[in-house]
């Protein structure tokens, strides 16, 4: 299966406004003024549902800076992990409308739904979509010296022991558990699933040899496979990745079915004027031409999407038609 798819006032108003402290913060939350007329004054908030370390962390924290001088405030990330990804993202949804909270997430929040039957959240009615930022490939990993040399000994491998094989997640919905369900389904194995608090976590303990497997994001993977310190089976995308041009494809190594990029969108939550998702929606296309987070995410085996991708229909269209992918994919295993 194919999972890819300058406020200038007269100074009668200005002191009017200042004895009346009302005309500025007239908006809730950052003061951005009514309609989105003054935004942004204030700090922005984005915050990622995973634990700092991890692959959307690295994603946002790239973005954050360009981002910022953008809208000419300061773009703090605030990781808030827990639950695959639904605690952030529930903390986001009840945040005030006004744009400075924002969400920055992952495939995850297609998955959700059918992971967890009481999510406090709505991913589709709960927040107004920005744009798309990024589409990252997977890559299967072992520890170093686990001992298969390619894919194909991967495979054998774990078809001889997979009742004592760790595979490391992120936590239920997560990129890392989605990948590791496929890969297991493909080869029609059950292996032992050790489950982290954030993809940071996982990865440190694949380093120390705590766990035999993982499938990572190359943005969190991509200098640990180049500097040796992990073994790289293969890609979850089409292509290889310019970064790896060493590490085959799942379907050049025999496993077509293992298929997946880990998209990854920014969101306000709903009810956010129109006005001000215009404004961050710009900003983002501005951030994400942005020479340097070209480079930095090319370094990571990634890309910017288009400016033409990444708008809020986009994303729109993207969350329902994952949303109902998934759905019946996971709703297939439960």
């Amino acid at each position: 299966m194919r999972l890819i798819r300058p406020l200038s006032t007269l100074a009668v108003g200005a002191t009017l406004c200042l004895a009346l402290a009302a005309c500025s913060s007239s908006g809730s939350g950052g003061g951005g003024g009514e309609g989105g007329a003054n935004f942004p004054d204030d700090t922005i908030d984005v915050i990622v549902p995973f634990a700092a370390g991890g692959p959307t962390d690295t994603v946002t924290r790239i973005l954050a800076e360009p981002l910022g001088e953008e809208l000419g405030v300061q773009v703090v990330v605030d990781n808030v992990e827990g639950a695959g990804g639904t605690v952030g993202a529930g903390e986001a949804s009840t945040a005030d409308p006004d744009g400075y909270t924002l969400l920055l997430h992952h495939i995850g929040m297609s998955t959700a739904p059918a992971l967890y039957p009481d999510l406090n959240f709505d991913p589709v009615e709960d927040f107004e979509p920005i744009g798309l930022v990024t589409e990252v490939p997977m890559a299967i990993l072992s520890r170093s010296g686990l001992g298969p040399a390619d894919l194909d000994e991967l495979v054998s491998y774990i078809e001889d022991n997979q009742g004592s094989v760790t595979l490391a997640h992120a936590g239920v919905g997560s990129a890392s558990h989605l990948c590791g369900t496929l890969l297991q389904d493909a080869l029609g194995v059950e292996l032992t699933e050790v489950p982290y608090d954030g993809t940071g976590p996982a990865m440190a303990d694949l380093l120390g040899g705590q766990v035999d497997l993982l499938c990572d994001q190359t943005t969190n993977s991509a200098s640990q496979i180049l500097a040796g310190s992990v073994e790289a089976y293969a890609v979850t995308v089409p292509e290889r990745v310019a970064v790896l041009p060493e590490i085959p494809t799942t379907a050049e190594a025999g496993l077509p079915d293992v298929e997946v990029s880990i998209w990854h969108g920014l969101y306000a939550p709903a009810g956010t004027p129109e006005e001000v998702v215009t404004i961050l929606n710009e900003a983002l296309i501005t951030a994400l031409g942005n020479e340097e987070v070209g480079t930095q995410f090319e370094e990571l085996g990634t890309s910017p999407v288009t400016a033409e991708q990444a708008s809020p229909a986009t994303l729109a269209t993207q969350l329902d038609d994952q949303i109902a992918l998934w759905g019946g994919l996971l709703g297939q295993e439960g």
